[in-house]
This record gives C-alpha cells, structure tokens and sequence, in this order.
C-alpha cells in the first residue's frame, strides 16, 4: 500500500529546499543539476518559482527559475544527496589505505633530461631552486584566516548569503545585474533597481532621488589624492578611515561581484587604490584593488576587482601592475591575499606569467658567450612578486626541466611565440614616471 501511495505522489507537492534535480539553463538547452536554494509560492494562484544553484557551475549564475524548467522525473531528495554524499566520504576515506611499514617507497628518480637536439630555443637561463622549490610546496598551505579589516576570508554559506539579494544597479550609464550576495540595507533589496552615485557611491531607491542627489553631490572623482594619471587613467588612493563612508560604500558595490569575501564595516586598516577613466563629466570608476596599511604576510592587494563593463579589455591587469609598482617604490616583495575567485586567479596568472617571461626574453649572453644565469631570487627582486609566485608560475608554464643534476629553465619556441602575442596585444601598462608617490611607513603611527 505503502509503494502505491509514493507512486501516485505529486513530485511538485513533495519538492523542497535541498533537492536536486536537473533544470533547463537559460538561453540554452543544457539541463545540468541544480541544488533548490528558496521556493516562492504566489499566494493567489499558488505558482512557484525555485532559486537555483547549479552544482558544477559558479555561483554568479544562480537565478530564479520557473517550474516549467525543471526536470521533476530526476529528483533527488535531501536525505539521499546526504547519504550520497556521505557514502562518497567515507569510501573516500576507507579507500585509501596507508602504506606497509615493511614496503619503504622507492626513491624517486629525477626526470630524463630534455633532448636538446628537438628543441630550437633550449635553456636560456640556469637557477639553482632545489632547496627554493621546496619550501615554495610548504608556503602553499592555505593561510589562517584573517578576521581584521574591511573585507576578510569567506566564511561558511548560509541562508541568506547564498542567494542574491539586490535585482540590478543602476551606476553611470550602465545597469548592472549582479553576481553575489551584498548586504545593503533591506529596503533596498525589495525595489528592481538600486541606483548608485558614480562619483560617491550613495546608493539611492529611485532615479528621481539620484537627481537630486546628483545635483548636491560635490564630487566628481574618488575622495583622497591623485597619485597616477596617464592619459584618461587615473589612480586615487582613498584612506579608509579618512573617506569612510566611501570606504564602505565601495565595498558593498564590491561584494556584488567578490564571492570570496565577507564584508566587514572597518575600512580603517586600510587604503583603497581606485581606478577611474576621465571624461568632461567626471572621473568614473573602473575598477580597484585594496590592500592593507600593515600586511605581516606581505600582501600587497586584499581585495581587487574590476568592475563587468569593463572587463576582458586590461583593466585587471593593470590593477595588478599598479599594485607591484607601489610594491617596487616600497622596495618590498608581495603577493594577493588568497583565496583569489577564478577570474582573479586567472588575471595573476596572466600577469605573472608574462612579466617573468619578459625578464627571461631580455637576459642576454655574457661577453664569453655562456648562456645567461639569474637566480629565482634575482627574479622577484626585479619584479616585486613574491618567491613562491614565481616558482609555481615557472611550473604552471612547464617551463623547469631537470638536466645534468640541477634544473634549469628551458623557453622553446612555442612557449616564446605565445609570450610575443599576448604583448603585442597589452596596449595599456603602467608608466613609473607618471606615478607620484610615497610609501609611508605606518608601523611608526600611533593611529591610522
């Protein structure tokens, strides 16, 4: 009896939120697996809509869904994607077991070395990384979390932090729909647009509030000092605790489309470098990196972004250059807070891939004709990037071989050919010249 009953359920009356099932992408035909987040059922005539997280899928393309679009014949209910999941866990588990104490592990052998012979452009430079490339493994553990400052670690999802709150913003002459969650006041999450000063950041509830607003606003760039400008590029640097209320107001924008992050109201500890294109009306903002005004793990960005109107155009790029410039002037070594989001780990990557490979392309023979020599050290002091980048990019490009016992970096020409490319195509890049600026030394003062 009890069988028939089940068979005869209504699946729509029986799904809740921790179901997965598969639903219908939009704009396309692809029916991937997707968590229920919330279910918002109309009081009148009782139709529901679903927020949905697909499982495979970043979070900035959870959306609301309509029940048409999902695949009920497929429908997994909470207890089993536990049990699922907890199964996976424990066979996980069970499935590796630890080696006998009587079978020691061989001792590894180094790789073969490279057949010079095939490749047209061999070891440019030589560096000794044994000892470097090891401890580069150890610095790679995620660090503490850091639970000071304006924006810190991700912490756990919950409820309400999982599902985007804010429809759309309206921010100069584009409207944006957003990624994440912000936590911006509630009344500002129950209206279809939320419209932003571009000057201020003073988010407001309708456009006839922003002209008013508009007009009283004495503003028009980021509050603080100019400290770069070449052509329409400009670079404020913004003192937390100075323009606090834009501070915060640039995080919230942020946190729009920063998933990694966690908002938090104290902006004091630190400076905000704000990347802004000029025209006749104003300085508009671009884009902006933030960094601590004393980092004990030598981070030199805490959080960056640019903002989706202008990316893919080398915006973030030339945040992060301006970033190791500020880093040169301190004569310091830095890296970015971790955990970066995809796109960000991408931009890095890019980025440090093609600044090493410039100072490798450079180097040329010595007078006797031996090959060039530059150590990893060598490497991050002429660049600013800490250590540890430069080992795991120099293994992200497969660029370090082991040949006559020691490794050596070897450019082939693909590799050189890439690298030529992509520079021809970076048009926009940072010139130390026209950065007017003094690094502070904030250990000294009492207060920020």
């Amino acid at each position: 009896m009890a069988k028939e009953i089940s068979s005869v359920t209504d699946p729509r009356a029986m799904i809740t939120e921790g179901c997965r099932l598969p639903v219908k992408m939009y704009n396309c035909d692809e029916w991937p697996l997707a968590e229920i987040l919330n279910i918002k059922r109309d009081t009148e005539d009782g139709i529901a809509s679903f927020y949905v997280h697909y499982v495979a899928y970043n979070k900035r393309l959870d959306e609301w869904v309509a029940d048409a679009r999902l695949d009920y014949d497929k429908m997994q209910m909470p207890s089993a994607v536990k049990a699922r999941e907890k199964g996976a866990d424990a066979k996980s588990l069970n499935g590796s077991r630890p080696p006998s104490p009587e079978m020691k592990p061989a001792t590894p052998r180094p790789p073969a070395p490279p057949r010079i012979e095939k490749v047209p452009i061999v070891e440019k430079i030589k560096t000794e990384i044994k000892v470097e490339s090891q401890d580069s493994q150890e610095s790679n553990q995620p660090p503490t979390p850091r639970q000071t400052g304006s924006m810190s670690t991700h912490h756990p999802d919950d409820v309400v932090t999982r599902m985007k709150n804010i429809t759309m913003i309206e921010l100069g002459k584009y409207r944006l729909k957003p990624w994440y969650f912000s936590p911006y006041p509630q009344e500002m999450t129950n209206i279809p647009v939320v419209y932003l000063c571009e000057f201020c950041l003073k988010y407001v509830k309708s456009s006839k509030c922003l002209e008013r607003h508009l007009v009283k606003c004495p503003l028009k760039h980021p509050p603080g000092n100019e400290i770069y400008r070449k052509q329409s590029i400009s670079f404020f640097e913004v003192d937390g605790r100075k323009n606090k209320i834009y501070s915060q107001n640039l995080c919230l924008l942020a946190k729009l489309f920063l998933d990694h992050k966690t908002l938090y109201y104290d902006t004091d500890p630190f400076l905000f470098y704000v990347m802004t294109e000029c025209d006749d009306r104003g300085f508009h903002v671009v884009g902006y990196f933030s960094k601590e005004k004393e980092s004990t793990e030598d981070y030199n960005v805490a959080c960056i972004l640019t903002l989706p109107p202008f990316q893919r155009k080398g915006f973030g790029r030339l945040l992060i250059e301006f970033s190791y410039e500020l880093s040169k002037f301190e004569g310091k070594t830095g890296s970015p807070e971790k955990p970066l989001s995809d796109l960000g780990l991408l931009s890095y990557r890019s980025y440090w891939s093609h600044t090493i490979l410039e100072i490798l392309v450079d180097m040329k023979p010595s007078e006797n004709g031996e090959r060039p020599q530059i150590t990893i050290n060598e490497i991050s002091e002429l660049t600013s990037i800490k250590k540890e980048d430069v080992i795991s990019t120099l293994q992200y490009l497969n660029l370090i071989n082991y040949y006559k016992g020691q490794y050596v970096i070897v450019l082939t020409k693909e590799v050189l050919e890439s690298h030529m490319r992509a520079m021809q195509k970076r048009k926009l890049r940072i010139d130390p010249k026209c950065l007017h600026w003094t690094a502070k030394d904030w250990s000294k003062r009492g207060k920020w």
